[in-house]
């Protein structure tokens, strides 16, 4: 595997996406910016959360996007600007739907912990400009990562990132996002239900899948 390095650390204040609904903010449109960020249990310092219902959370401290990913877009013909996606880090060197849930990076004094694969959403579509880009999201397959923050500190671009693998039941988030979907049509089986919350799920995610088996 690559080396794995963090390109920029991105942040947002409330923007609105829609001039003809000035009142309806978003903390979506984050910005590479210099030096270095505390990161604490909820995130990145100087960093908005709006829409708290969908969005943030100890298990959705963080979100992550990676250069490979934005190199499918840019072929895509898909603007792909670190921070774009609403990611608070860009790095290179890994696929993220490659990631484990429960695999861990280290970075500086900080330990991260991937919990899960994000589901795109209408203010991802006003973001890109596109009302198909859920649509389109969902076809390349390409999530990025929610994560937990377990240890806080600082960290700053152009350090490096030790990925530290899960020693349990290794489901990709590339798999994870295929099974969000398809749990939409059909219900998951109660074998893969028990496998999903065996993991250090993010908490929206462990509450989905507690509410799919309580329905079987």
């Amino acid at each position: 595997m690559s080396e794995i390095v963090l390109k920029s650390v991105n942040i947002a204040q409330p923007v609105a996406l829609d001039p003809e609904r000035p009142e309806k903010l978003t903390g979506i449109c984050k910005q590479p910016v210099q030096g270095a960020v505390r990161v604490h249990r909820l995130g990145a310092e100087g960093d908005v959360v709006l829409d708290t219902r969908h969005h943030g959370g100890p298990g959705q401290a963080l979100y992550l996007y990676s250069s490979e990913d934005y190199a499918f877009w840019r072929a895509h013909e898909v603007t792909s600007a670190a921070g774009m996606f609403g990611e608070n880090l860009t790095v290179s060197g890994i696929e993220s739907a490659n990631l484990c849930i429960g695999d861990r990076l280290a970075v500086g004094e900080v330990l991260l912990e991937v919990t899960s694969s994000r589901i795109p959403c209408a203010t991802l579509a006003k973001r890109m400009g596109d009302p198909a880009f859920v649509k389109k999201f969902r076809d390349a397959g390409r999530p990025g990562a929610y994560l937990r923050v377990i240890s806080e500190g600082y960290i700053e671009a152009g350090q490096t990132l030790e990925l530290i693998a899960f020693d349990g039941d290794r489901i990709t988030l590339g798999e994870h996002f295929a099974l969000a979907f398809a749990a939409n049509k059909n219900p998951l089986s109660r074998e893969m239900i028990t496998r999903l919350l065996a993991l250090p799920l993010a908490e929206r995610d462990r509450a989905d899948n507690l509410e799919r088996l309580a329905a079987l």
